[in-house]
């Protein structure tokens, strides 16, 4: 690790590449895991897409047989997926699970996998419907653990700048509408992002430096949905490397 802090409830790790941002993500992800098994019998976790968590699926396909982890009372949801079927090269299922999942110890984790091959609206309230099985004494689900990334413009899940994130506050998920991607997405809502027992942001790659520097700067970055998310979340870790942490100003 090249520097670490606490600031605002915020703890904040930089590494010299994303790689190491992936080996430290698996490393929170187990100890997650063990303690989540250990007080409750069950372990949920929310996945992201995109290039940053790449590492970090592969460190944890790489420790899942030697982990010590009950990998049947491992319980997988995604935070977004787009509008596509679950092998598509776009879906984020399809990453996690070429990559993690059908790597796991046989029989593997409990996948609930967004169907983002169906209308969008279906596809979320079928996504709420299994949120509300899978978290039965909870109003708004609380996720053990939970990873987000950060878009060159802030966004975060399928949440863009623009978007009133308090319209949909009393829905688990919903889909949403990106008009400059052309295309429909499922996400879980601010409430259900921002009340994980444990949120993660992995940000890498020289492109986010700049979005990142306004996240933490005390400026326009409180504008931008993972901002809004974090400083909504009692326990977060923000993992960058180096490239992204450039511009940022950091003690």
């Amino acid at each position: 690790m090249l520097e670490a802090a606490v600031i605002d409830r915020r703890c904040i790790e930089v590494y010299e590449t994303g790689e190491a941002v992936g080996a430290r993500g698996a490393e929170l992800f187990l100890a997650a895991a063990r303690e989540a098994l250990a007080a409750r019998g069950r372990f949920s976790v929310a996945l992201s897409g995109g290039a940053s968590p790449i590492p970090l699926f592969r460190h944890l396909a790489e420790k899942a047989s030697r982990a010590g982890i009950d990998w049947r009372a491992v319980h997988v949801f995604w935070v977004d997926e787009r509008g596509v079927p679950p092998h598509h090269a776009e879906s984020n299922f399809r990453l996690a699970d070429e990559l993690l999942l059908s790597n796991l110890p046989l029989p593997g984790a409990v996948i609930h996998r967004i169907a983002g091959e169906m209308a969008p609206d279906e596809a979320a309230h079928r996504y709420e419907a299994d949120l509300s099985a899978s978290f039965p004494d909870e109003e708004i689900p609380v996720f053990d653990l939970l990873f987000l990334g950060v878009g060159n413009d802030g966004h975060t899940a399928s949440l863009f700048p623009g978007m009133d994130l308090d319209d949909s506050s009393e829905r688990k998920a919903v889909a949403v509408y990106v008009e400059k991607l052309r295309s429909y997405r499922v996400t879980l809502t601010l409430p259900v992002l921002s009340n994980a027992r444990h949120l993660v942001f992995l940000v890498t790659g020289d492109a986010k430096a700049a979005i990142v520097a306004e996240i933490f700067g005390d400026g326009e970055g409180s504008r931008y949905p993972a901002s809004r998310v974090a400083s909504l979340s009692a326990n977060v870790t923000w993992l960058l490397d180096k490239a992204a942490a450039g511009e940022a100003k950091r003690p």
